[in-house]
């Protein structure tokens, strides 16, 4: 790339500076990504410019290396499935919800999937006791009282320590295919709402939300409750929003509601500058199959139909996925309950 096609209107106030970015920038190539590169460049530079304080320069250069290192880590395992566990660090190994999260830990390695939790102990070591070291990433949070981590992530590579809770968050959910919930504290609550929220206005991509109690437990439970007589009842969310998210005590049926959820559907990307939403699929639909979508779902479409495509342009950067077989269609960004439905009602033709 050559810095002459970099973006002339993200600039800083000094043409000499300016410059110097852009000699810098020459050093770097042929690194493919040089226009983002710069606005990183800018940016701490135009920090200078606004005279930023020493502590807001210390936030950003913290949460800057994390993000750095946790990218560099994830990077060796980007291929590779992953399902993220929240649960109480109090749960103790006799408590069938810790069993259930060694025998969910252990099914999600044997399906091929590595396990995320926050690398301490309770429901996080079940699960990654359950998974396996190699099957394990660790993503501990630094706190005013040590939180050591489980014995089984504890000192490998892909244990990973934060500062800030919010670009602990990030990888969370990003480097994660599904998200399961067990029972837990004010961190398992924010966690939830956090991902249930990300989903909902769509700043995520569609994603299993499991919510696993042990055998006969009523944690989940007792929870929807609230979720049904205050949010719902009280005209904070929609009925669609109940489909965003699945509540079991068994083990498998939770293993299931993952795989299944990939059963046919592989992914999603926006295109055409917004106004079109890709989703990629494992197989191809049937004319009849997607004739049945376009009458059931024609809420969802802001005109146009639903209908089979060829990879757009723009999604020429992840050559890995342009064999897949596709579905469009004019989204209207905002019933992302009725969303995950249209993607469940894929998954089963």
């Amino acid at each position: 790339m050559s810095i002459d096609h970099l973006s002339p209107s993200f600039d800083v106030d000094d043409e000499a500076l300016s410059q110097r970015i852009d000699d810098l920038l020459e050093e770097l190539k042929p690194y493919p990504h040089l226009d983002l590169i710069r606005e990183v460049l800018v940016t701490g530079a135009k920090l200078a410019q606004e005279d930023c304080s020493r502590g807001d320069l210390k936030i950003l250069r913290s949460s800057i290396k994390e993000l750095r290192y946790a990218f560099k880590v994830f990077n060796d395992y980007r291929d590779v499935p992953k399902v993220t566990i929240f649960g109480s660090s109090r749960t103790q190994p006799e408590d069938p919800v810790f069993q259930a999260a060694v025998e969910l830990g252990r099914k999600l390695a044997e399906d091929g999937y590595m396990v995320i939790t926050g690398a301490g102990e309770g429901i996080m070591g079940a699960g990654h006791l359950g998974a396996g070291r190699e099957k394990s990433f660790g993503l501990n949070i630094s706190l005013p009282f040590e939180q050591p981590a489980n014995k089984t992530i504890a000192g490998d590579r892909k244990l990973i320590n934060f500062r800030y809770f919010f670009t602990r968050k990030l990888f969370f959910v990003k480097e994660s295919m599904a998200v399961v919930l067990m029972p837990g504290g004010l961190g398992t609550q924010d966690e939830g709402f956090e991902i249930l929220t990300l989903v909902q206005t769509g700043r995520s991509e569609p994603t299993p939300i499991v919510m696993l109690d042990g055998p006969g437990g009523t944690y989940w439970r007792d929870w929807l409750q609230f979720f049904q007589n205050q949010l719902l009842a009280g005209g904070y969310i929609a009925a669609e929003d109940e489909s965003l998210f699945s509540i079991t005590d068994d083990v498998d049926e939770a293993r299931r509601e993952i795989l299944n959820f990939y059963r046919c559907y592989h992914s999603s990307r926006y295109v055409d500058h917004g106004q079109k939403l890709v989703l990629r699929l494992n197989q191809s639909l049937s004319k009849a199959s997607i004739k049945s979508l376009n009458e059931e779902f024609q809420d969802i479409v802001l005109d146009g139909s639903v209908e089979a495509c060829d990879p757009y342009q723009e999604e020429r950067d992840e050559p890995e996925l342009l064999e897949l077989p596709r579905l469009s269609l004019s989204f209207n960004r905002r019933n992302f309950g009725r969303l995950r439905q249209f993607i469940d009602r894929i998954n089963e033709f």
